[in-house]
């Protein structure tokens, strides 16, 4: 259960894959955990059911943008662990990985806090129709409380994948994704509540999964381990997570807010569009994942290799994963968009909702094949500590389209067909620039001379 893939040698394309796996299912059986609330509070009655979905689902962005810059920040704990351990370090892989985790609970309850006393004008920023807003704020209350465990559980599992460990974080989601349909079920049905029950539902199976974790990091079944009397914050290792980990979190959270702009232009054309939107959402994201984690395989591979001086495994890493990450990503969009209206129909089996929802699914995979490449491209600069290009490249290719987009073109022509055309528009961009920015920096080449020059 706990082996390790060895990164620094032997064939790489198959550990790419035999990393990835366990990583896209990781982030599908997360995103479960919200697919689960959509489904169990959209089976309640009429159009009760239908407030409750767009009041999960309407939280969506706003969770994404919190979460997902704290998971940015992350891999710059999994690069700095990764360069350390592919440079035989053991001193600085120690300290990465305690004060990673003091880091993650510190975080998390600061955005506790903020997230109690800003949930109301959040949710009223968001455009939330009426019926649909007590709801909303009361599912986003509870969820912020859960903040601490959501993200010790995911600086946990970049010291996992740092190590070349993918299994057991998945593992760990497992059984916490299980409990999490249990207790959505117990809540909701045996209790009779509704978003508060699913709410409630995921803070405590995050808390299971952070637990399982911790205790695998205390028992050893790394090449590094946690000693609690040694966590605390070393403030020159803080200092490197951050440099690499804000713009991958400024990056992550570029995606959300720009998705913030979005959901609003949602929310104004209804709750079933709301709905609809919700709905798809949480089938897309599946084939998101399975792009993303080859996307992180190649930051891991690349940076355990760079800190042990193998360029050349680096440009095969970005090869390799380019290929399998295309493949692999092409192979489930077409699962779902074949399957598409029946698994919408498990959300709800409103038409009009399921037709709405599949015309989000056809314009969000079509920008997917552009922006597995942006994937690919910003994980392979961040495993050589190039961490504020691809945050750059970001900001102006997905923010700055988007933004443009619904405030001039949305604005004139207010469908949500005019919304989803952006997404394809604007991953395109990003994605051409990324992957022109990596050609003129060669950061492969450009260290290789950096390593020529330092060495006697």
């Amino acid at each position: 259960m706990s082996k390790q893939i060895e990164i620094t040698d032997g064939p790489i394309g198959a550990k790419i894959l035999q990393y990835a796996a366990p990583l896209a299912a990781t982030g599908i059986l997360q995103q479960l955990f919200n697919a689960a609330d959509l489904a169990v509070v959209g089976q309640l009655p009429g159009e009760f059911g239908k407030s409750a979905m767009a009041a999960v689902g309407g939280n969506a962005p706003v969770i994404g943008l919190l979460v997902n810059l704290f998971v940015g920040i992350a891999l710059g704990s999994n690069v700095v662990i990764a360069n350390s351990i592919g440079r035989r370090d053991g001193k600085t892989t120690s300290k990465a990985v305690h004060t990673s985790i003091i880091f993650a609970l510190l975080g998390g309850v600061a955005m506790t806090l903020l997230g109690e006393w800003i949930a109301g004008y959040v949710v009223k920023l968001l455009d939330v129709p009426p019926e649909v807003f007590d709801m909303a704020v009361k599912y986003l209350r509870i969820y912020f409380l859960g903040m601490p465990v959501i993200l010790l559980y995911n600086f946990e599992s970049a010291i996992f994948r740092s190590c070349g460990n993918t299994r057991i974080p998945l593992i760990a989601l497992a059984v916490s994704g299980i409990l999490n349909v249990i207790l959505n079920l117990f809540f909701v049905m045996g209790l009779h509540m509704d978003v508060d029950g699913v709410a409630a539902a995921t803070v405590i199976s995050n808390l299971i999964s952070a637990v399982i974790l911790f205790v695998c990091l205390t028992r050893g079944t790394l090449t590094v381990k946690v000693y609690p009397r040694q966590l605390g914050i070393d403030g020159k290792t803080l200092w490197r997570v951050l440099r690499i980990g804000i713009p991958a979190g400024v990056q992550s959270a570029i995606f959300s807010l720009a998705n913030i702009v979005i959901q609003t232009s949602v929310n104004s054309l209804g709750t079933t569009v709301m709905a609809a939107s919700s709905a798809a959402y949480n089938l897309e994201i599946f084939s998101y994942y399975v792009m993303n984690s080859f996307g992180q395989a190649c930051t891991t591979f690349v940076g355990q290799n760079y800190g042990a001086g193998k360029n050349d495994r680096c440009r095969r890493t970005l090869k390799l994963s380019l290929i399998q990450s295309f493949l692999a990503t092409a192979a489930v969009c077409l699962l779902i968009l074949l399957s598409g209206r029946t698994l919408l129909s498990v959300f709800n089996s409103d038409p009009e909702v399921i037709e709405i929802g599949y015309i989000r699914l056809e314009y969000i995979f079509l920008a997917y094949a552009f922006s597995f490449a942006q994937e690919i491209f910003s994980g392979y600069l961040r495993g050589f500590g190039i961490s504020s290009v691809p945050a750059l490249c970001s900001v102006l290719g997905i923010c700055g389209v988007r933004l443009g987009w619904m405030f001039t073109v949305f604005k004139r022509y207010p469908s949500f067909s005019t919304i989803m055309q952006v997404y394809p528009i604007s991953l395109g961009v990003t994605a051409a620039v990324t992957v022109l920015v990596t050609a003129i920096l060669r950061p492969s080449r450009r260290y290789q001379i950096q390593r020529a020059e330092e060495t006697p």
